[in-house]
């Protein structure tokens, strides 16, 4: 099945300033990303903050330009289009909803004016049509229609997400990306929102990425997880498989901090911090806080491996064994008792 949105060895560096008045290093924020997005597929992305998440949500839809690499949306070269013919096919085709509500929705416009904007800009059917299209997407995300006239201060943190996912999906898009669209929501609405969105994407049959770091919703929500450490992907797994069988031993890590209540485990502890965006390791970047690390991971970024079950691929020299459990995993990296 053709994909909707592919990205081929996707790079972005943005320039940021360093000591001196007209020094400039360098952040790696995103890194040889290959991924593809197949309609009706949802993608979770997983990773520590500033591991390359929003960067790479940013890219899917158009609003970040790579430094390198090809973006494609639907089998064309998305920054090759003539600049109209860009907004045209990802503006219509690709809806985003972002991390805080009360900061992406205009504060001075009410609801109505709010879900309108999108069927403007893009000159969608008559004023009546519109209007009609307004109504629908109200009901579509369970919002009384009483709130047309609403600003969005006057809504709770849960009304205000409705109204966002309200406004990505107003022009039908195929894809939509959904980036921590909880994490600034009070702890009893998230689990609306999350239902919401899953019902949404089987209704209206959308291609779903949807990135956060909470462990266990993302692999709740997604067919496949895509694991990201310091701006590159390092593993692409089943959903189903992720938690005991990922081969990298950070997803491992990553899984087993928020394991099931029904087999509980230690999580399988990191040491030191995430190394800087700006100056990466050497070699593969998870190597300075991975208990597997040996000088062939310094010298040299490994490249993909497929597993036995495929999409799962991982890029790791001394992966964990498929059939290894994860709290045997936490027994190798338990710190020694001094004898």
């Amino acid at each position: 099945m053709n994909a909707i949105v592919e990205l081929t060895d996707t790079h972005v560096v943005h320039k940021a300033r360093s000591g001196g008045l007209f020094a400039r290093d360098r952040v790696y924020a995103l890194t040889g990303a290959d991924l593809a997005v197949a309609p009706g597929e949802t993608v979770g992305v997983v990773g520590e903050s500033g591991c390359g998440k929003s960067t790479l949500a940013k890219v899917l839809v158009g609003i970040q330009r790579p430094t390198a690499g090809t973006v494609s949306y639907r089998g064309r070269d998305l920054w090759s289009m003539p600049p109209a013919e860009r907004r045209a096919a990802v503006g219509a085709g690709t809806g985003m909803i972002f991390q805080d509500p009360s900061t992406a929705l205009n504060r001075r416009l009410p609801v109505r004016q709010i879900l309108r904007d999108p069927l403007d800009v893009h000159d969608r059917g008559t004023k009546s049509q519109r209007e009609e299209r307004v109504r629908e997407l109200m009901a579509l995300v369970g919002l009384p229609r009483a709130l047309a006239d609403a600003l969005p201060g006057r809504l709770s943190g849960g009304q205000r997400q409705r109204v966002a996912i309200a406004r990505a999906l107003a022009l039908d898009p195929g894809l939509v990306v959904a980036d921590e669209p909880t994490s600034a929501l009070d702890v009893s609405v998230r689990a609306q929102i999350l239902n919401l969105l899953l019902d949404l994407k089987e209704r209206l049959g959308l291609a779903l990425v949807f990135v956060s770091h909470d462990i266990q919703t993302i692999r709740r929500m997604s067919d496949r997880v895509i694991t990201m450490y310091l701006g590159r992907i390092v593993e692409e797994t089943p959903a189903a498989d992720v938690t005991d069988r990922a081969r990298h031993p950070y997803t491992r890590a990553l899984f087993s901090a928020t394991p099931g209540l029904l087999h509980p485990i230690d999580p399988i502890p990191l040491t030191g911090p995430v190394p800087s965006a700006t100056h990466p390791p050497s070699g593969c970047p998870f190597r300075t806080r991975c208990w597997k690390a040996d000088q062939v991971c310094a010298a040299e970024m490994p490249g993909f491996s497929a597993a036995s079950t495929p999409p799962h691929r991982y890029r790791c020299h001394h992966p964990v064994e498929e059939d290894e459990a994860t709290h045997d995993l936490v027994r190798q990296n338990a710190p020694r008792e001094p004898s």
